[in-house]
């Protein structure tokens, strides 16, 4: 027989850039813009951030070349700007130095290793379509932990900027602490040229948030110390830059070095995708065009296996850069190809420049470029909507000042799901008594003129019922009973209940014999058809008979006799 022809439908890591096939004349002038914007702004950046992750500063520019080519054919977002961003690299940093001493060989190797591992990780996670995950780490938590991250990284980033010696610390006391031991050996030059260059960033920002600051900056600072060679006045400098292409490694390590990446490797998985995914639909959003999920992880993964083998180190989606590319007209995935193409220009012909570039510079860049994470507003949002979001939040804010991001971003998870668990195996219930004919049956707390009747109480679960909630439900009807003398009915409106387990079918079956033998009886009322498959196997059908099937609260009472016209 011949085989059938038909269009396949290509895998979500196996479509290559679909927008680059038919692409449009018209949007070439726009990425072009977009692309070297975003190049202008990632340089210097990149190069931050390498040297808060510990890393020699043209590793950051690595990691911003070929990383970006490779999400750009396999990424299903038009505008997501990946590279090197603050948080990963605070994360890199913190766990990469108790594996070994950062600046040397196997520092180096360390994290090629770990970026290899995050690249598994989120490729595999991406094939098996585990994107839903990143619903588990709420607002709350991501907020907390950005606001108290970026107070670290710029606590991180005072040694830099007062010229002084510093030793690790993953702690905000930690790093004051040791701030304060070297305060008396301020370089005065160094703490001037750094406070100049965030003034400048703050005030180009604000007042032109389009102009290149970053680059002015790094490029009027490095002409000022060679011109006034302000390195032999003690102003501590980038140095040699290699330039060339990245070239290829081969990262190395051993189980025990492994095992001590993998908790840096899940946190970076975890927060590196949610910074991506949510600005990715946000902008998707705007634009009107769908960001899969599933594919992101792949393209992540993928991108930061190459980075891994091309002398970088892990990347993701930044916020900033991200909203730069789209408001300087980014149509397609062709300006992350213009960007990385910059980079490698720059790699090529002008790391020379970069000798004399100050590291106090750097530091300003970076703590100027994560003082917009500082989110106080969220928090007060949230404890005015809800106190448990915002006790999530504050949480993980002050786990993540105290103990670092790793484990903040853990007790901000375990919280968020003990509270999750809590509030399911508590839901709201309401007893409901008759208002009007307009409005029906309501919450008599909220109505309290609201009819009740005599020898009966109806209460309403607004949840599923599982084996985790039943304990307060009968908690719950204890008290009905407790509170209602004569009571002779309990109507249960099942409204909202939208499922129901087997745990849940027989501690109610258990509760229906008892009451009864007590001279109390169930009716139920408005079940769902799920919920009416389910019962209905489990026999009601023969235990409760025409009790179990009332499609409202009138026909139940009016079968039970007390209709609700005599009553209103």
């Amino acid at each position: 027989m011949p085989k059938r022809e038909g269009k396949k439908m290509p895998g979500p890591l196996l479509t290559v850039c679909p927008r680059l096939r038919g692409y449009r004349k018209k949007d070439l002038l726009s990425d072009l813009l977009a692309g070297a914007t975003v190049a202008v702004m990632l340089v210097p950046q990149a190069m931050a951030y390498a040297s808060l992750a510990g890393l020699p500063p043209v590793v950051g520019l690595y990691a911003s070349t070929i990383p970006l080519v490779i999400y750009a054919l396999f990424g299903s977002s038009r505008h997501l700007a990946i590279g090197p961003v603050a948080i990963i690299s605070m994360v890199v940093y913190t766990r990469s130095s108790l594996v070994a001493e950062p600046g040397t060989p196997e520092y180096i190797n360390a994290v090629l290793l770990l970026c290899a591992m995050i690249g598994i990780i989120q490729v595999m996670m991406g094939l098996v379509r585990l994107g839903f995950l990143v619903n588990f780490l709420s607002h709350a938590v991501i907020s907390g932990l950005t606001s108290a991250a970026a107070i670290l990284i710029a606590l991180s980033q005072l040694k830099h900027l007062l010229g002084i010696s510093g030793t690790p610390h993953h702690s905000a006391f930690g790093l004051l602490a040791d701030a304060a031991r070297h305060m008396g050996d301020t370089r005065g030059v160094t703490l001037l040229l750094g406070l100049a260059s965030i003034g400048a960033l703050v005030v180009c920002k604000r007042r032109w948030p389009r102009f290149p600051a970053s680059i002015v900056v790094v490029l009027a600072a490095t002409l000022l110390v060679r011109t006034l060679r302000l390195d032999e006045a003690g102003v501590s400098i980038v140095g040699v830059v290699p330039g060339g292409l990245p070239r290829l490694t081969l990262p190395g390590g051993d189980i025990a070095m492994m095992r001590a990446l993998l908790p840096a490797a899940f946190t970076i998985v975890l927060i590196g995708f949610v910074e991506s995914i949510s600005i990715a639909k946000v902008i998707a959003i705007k634009e009107r065009y769908h960001v899969n999920p599933n594919r992101e992880l792949g393209a992540l993964g993928l991108a930061n296996l190459a980075t891994a083998f091309f002398s970088g180190y892990p990347v993701t989606g930044g916020f900033s850069r991200t909203a730069v590319n789209h408001q300087a007209g980014a149509r397609t995935a062709i300006a992350a190809l213009v960007t990385a193409a910059l980079v490698l220009l720059t790699l090529l012909f002008f790391t020379p420049l970069f000798y004399y570039l100050p590291n106090t510079v750097l530091a300003a860049i970076v703590i100027v470029a994560v003082a917009d994470l500082v989110d106080f507003k969220t928090a007060a949002k949230l404890f005015a909507i809800k106190r448990y979001s915002g006790a999530s939040l504050l949480l993980t804010f002050a786990a993540t000042l105290a103990l670092g991001v790793e484990k903040g971003v853990l007790m901000g998870i375990i919280f968020s799901l003990l509270v999750f668990v809590w509030r399911s195996a508590h839901p709201h219930t309401a007893e409901l008594g008759f208002v009007d004919p307009k409005l029906g049956f309501r919450n008599v707390k909220r109505y309290p003129d609201a009819t009740t009747y005599p020898g009966i109480v109806i209460l309403r679960v607004d949840a599923s019922l599982y084996f985790a909630n039943m304990a307060f439900l009968e908690e719950l009807l204890r008290n009905a009973v407790h509170d209602k003398p004569g009571l002779r009915w309990i109507l249960m409106d099942f409204s909202g209940v939208n499922d129901i387990d087997g745990c849940a079918v027989e501690t109610l079956e258990q509760l229906f014999e008892a009451y009864h033998e007590s001279g109390i009886d169930f009716a139920l009322a408005g079940i769902k058809g799920p919920v009416r498959d389910v019962v209905e196997r489990a026999g009601w059908r023969t235990l409760l008979g025409q009790r179990m099937s009332y499609a409202t609260i009138e026909q139940a009472l009016n079968d039970l006799d007390l209709p609700v016209s005599s009553h209103s």
